[in-house]
């Protein structure tokens, strides 16, 4: 069973180490590259404030963002804002979640994230959660995914799993970290060997979200399977 409230507590810690983190940078540090393509440090920051707003308005039953490209005009909009504008925004929206967060309401409903997306809305915690550590990372400012922690982690390495799971283009795939074991890829088909991946979580995980080209991954039983973007 998802621990929405345990959730939400550990997205505030995640919240409070990125912005002790995001706190040293200056002027120039936001607009230098992040490790996402085409998107500085502003956006990587604007990105993470907006995403607040729009978790709060799944919460609330509203539609997630106006449509893609609003979504993205806001993102290119607030990017080049000084770093103390930019922190101000990632707190306060966060206050803003928590606040809606904090409204009784049932956790068991179904709500709809973009693209149609449907979850359980007491995943929507976690999604934040994931929000706030990748990007955090993603900023490129000393946060590393094996700082990532480990609860995390594994929680994380199982939702993409899950995501992968039944693609037609990713190959059956057995992945340990040596301690765990997770399944993804199209169902077994008579003849068709299974991949097995092998790492550490956090090359796993990294591999998983587009982090890491997975060249630190072992692969037995045919090449390291070739993931769909997310």
């Amino acid at each position: 069973m998802i621990d929405h409230v345990r959730d939400l507590a550990s997205v505030r810690d995640a919240t409070d180490r990125l912005l002790t983190a995001a706190a040293k940078l200056n002027n120039d540090s936001t607009t230098e590259p992040s490790r996402l393509p085409g998107w500085t440090r502003g956006h990587v920051l604007a990105h993470v404030a907006r995403n607040a707003d729009a978790l709060v308005n799944v919460l609330a039953g509203r539609p997630m963002y106006v449509n893609g490209e609003a979504r993205d005009a806001d993102i290119e909009r607030d990017a080049p804002r000084p770093p103390a504008e930019q922190l101000d925004d990632v707190r306060e929206s966060a206050a803003r979640f928590e606040a809606q967060a904090a409204i009784p309401a049932d956790w068991s409903r179904t709500i709809e994230m973009r693209n149609g997306v449907t979850d359980s809305a007491s995943r929507v915690p976690f999604r934040r959660w994931v929000e706030v550590e990748l990007h955090h990372v993603d900023l490129g400012i000393g946060y590393e995914l094996e700082d990532l922690p480990e609860e995390f982690v594994q929680r994380e390495i199982a939702f993409l799993a899950a995501r992968f799971s039944g693609n037609p283009d990713v190959p059956p795939t057995r992945i340990t970290d040596g301690t765990h074991t997770w399944s993804t890829g199209r169902d077994g088909e008579p003849g068709v060997p299974e991949v097995t991946v092998s790492g550490p979580a956090s090359d796993v995980v990294g591999w998983l979200s587009g982090r890491r080209d997975g060249s630190a991954l072992t692969a037995e039983g045919g090449l390291l399977p070739s993931l769909p973007p997310l």
